[in-house]
């Protein structure tokens, strides 16, 4: 089992997630770089945050073109395991691989600070560790992480379960005032209908031990090596 993280120019997050995978989860990881054109040897790939190629067009806009995403983008078609985390998130909506798209937030204003999440689904490669309706704690960093989609789109991703994790309260209440960025129907992550792709805003990778004040995020690597590990058998 090997874990292959994306690296674009301006990906801040991506030695926090290599620690994860590394030091955390004691399985093998390396970086792969944007101009690289294959992901052979790999089972699950991570999307980091950050600020690719400087947000200077539109968050993921420019990194959906790099020569990496291609292989990234036949990866997931063909089932592999792909998380993007914040700006990663963005760059699989940019890339097709998800549906909708982010918008500033609603304060128009950088938020970063933990939030709470529902978990909506516990069937899934992420989140197979965790429980339905469980609340968990994990931060959010970014400035455009407003999740929209048109009304048909919405009711697509309601009907197919797609919609992972919600923001609420920490009792579970799904209420706007719990909604840090104006995201559509409070959604915080969702993966695509195979369900072997997710993005999500908050940041796992930065809640995953408890020197750090929380392990919330441990859970969603833990449920990746354990899917990866039963495909395996």
């Amino acid at each position: 089992m090997k874990f292959g993280i994306i690296v674009f120019p301006g990906s801040n997050c991506d030695a926090d997630c290599y620690h994860v995978i590394k030091e955390v989860m004691n399985q093998p990881v390396e970086y792969i770089w944007h101009k690289e054109n294959t992901v052979a040897g790999f089972d699950a790939l991570i999307l980091p945050g950050g600020f690719s190629y400087g947000d200077y067009l539109r968050t993921g806009a420019i990194a959906r073109f790099s020569p990496i995403m291609p292989a990234v983008i036949d990866f997931a078609e063909q089932g592999g395991l792909v998380i993007g985390i914040c700006n990663g998130f963005q760059i699989l909506l940019e890339a097709g691989l998800l549906p909708g798209a982010m918008l500033r937030n609603r304060s128009l204003k950088f938020i970063c600070k933990p939030v709470f999440l529902k978990v909506n689904r516990a069937d899934t490669p992420f989140t197979n560790h965790m429980k339905v309706d469980q609340v968990v704690r994990i931060p959010v960093a970014h400035g455009e992480g407003n999740y929209f989609c048109d009304q048909n789109t919405l009711q697509s991703l309601k009907d197919n379960g797609q919609i992972i994790f919600t923001y609420c309260s920490e009792d579970g209440q799904e209420l706007p005032e719990f909604n840090p960025n104006g995201s559509l129907a409070n959604i915080a992550g969702i993966c695509n209908i195979k369900g072997n792709v997710l993005g999500m805003m908050p940041h796992p990778e930065r809640c995953s031990e408890e020197i750090l004040g929380g392990r919330d995020g441990f859970y969603i690597f833990d449920s990746m090596i354990n899917w990866l590990e039963e495909v395996g058998k």
